[in-house]
């Protein structure tokens, strides 16, 4: 629940187009709802601006269906990532609204009431084909929380001229994120290009020395360019999450500093 739908709610009390025990009801389930099998934090999204997600990994279709059913009630959109499609199926049983993202394996709701403004320009990036799933957990996760989100896919330093035909597109995001296996190069290549916050996310691509992205996580994190910053292998969604805030902390400063110089024109 967010800060405009309790906003919303109390207009509709107000006006009589809700009954006060019905919006009663609803904020009774504030800070969270129990669910006995999950504690569902309604709260999250006013303490720091985004919603809980549901991780689906390791629940059963079930959980994954009722939690999302639960979040959707309060008006909010809704993210469940590392879905298959029996939990898209038991969540489209409840929310037949919902819409699922094979490659990225997310189920998302996006409501009217819960519309995000555009939080800012966001570039994803991965360094070759077999990152797709992770680059497109970071895509539809940032999508869903507002990010103006471009994707520039297969650019990985193998071709490099294929990245450098991409750089004035990935010199105008406000944030980056880049994803790349093996050896993990990637981010430091295109930290070098920008002058934006570059969020470096390792996949477990590659051969047996590669670990199972182990040797790129610490590639990244030994990065000689220091704009560049590390999330945990696959994390595709942690690193589109960071970002997010990231952005709206820019759009929110880009505000202020808007309003202040409207209020001193208006003084001058």
């Amino acid at each position: 629940m967010t800060g405009e739908t309790i906003l919303e709610m109390l207009q509709r009390v107000r006006d009589g187009g809700l009954r006060p025990e019905e919006a009663m009801e609803r904020l009774a389930n504030l800070p969270y709802e129990e669910a006995g099998f999950a504690k569902i934090d309604h709260h999250r999204s006013l303490r720091n601006g985004l919603p809980e997600v549901i991780y689906a990994a390791g629940k059963t279709p079930a959980q994954v269906g009722e939690i999302f059913f639960r979040m959707a009630a309060m008006g909010g959109g809704v993210l469940a990532t590392r879905a298959d499609e029996a939990a898209y199926a038991a969540v489209k049983s409840l929310v037949p609204e919902a819409q699922y993202h094979p490659v990225a394996r997310i189920v998302e709701l996006r409501q009217a009431r819960s519309a995000t403004q555009n939080a800012g320009s966001l570039a994803v990036l991965c360094a070759g084909t077999s990152d797709l799933p992770v680059a497109e957990e970071a895509a539809v996760t940032a999508e869903v929380m507002g990010a103006d989100v471009r994707r520039i896919y297969d650019v990985g330093v193998a071709g490099l001229h294929r990245l450098l035909a991409h750089r004035e597109e990935i010199r105008e995001a406000e944030v980056v994120i880049v994803c790349a296996g093996m050896e993990g190069a990637l981010p430091s290549v295109v930290g070098g290009m920008v002058g934006a916050p570059v969020i470096a996310v390792p996949t477990s691509v590659g051969y047996g020395a590669a670990f199972g992205g182990v040797a790129a996580l610490l590639g990244m994190l030994n990065s000689c360019s220091p704009n560049v910053t590390v999330v945990n292998i696959d994390n595709g969604f942690g690193a589109a999450y960071v970002a997010s805030m990231i952005l709206r902390r820019i759009q929110g400063q880009a505000a202020r500093t808007g309003e202040t110089a409207a209020h001193s024109r208006n003084h001058s």
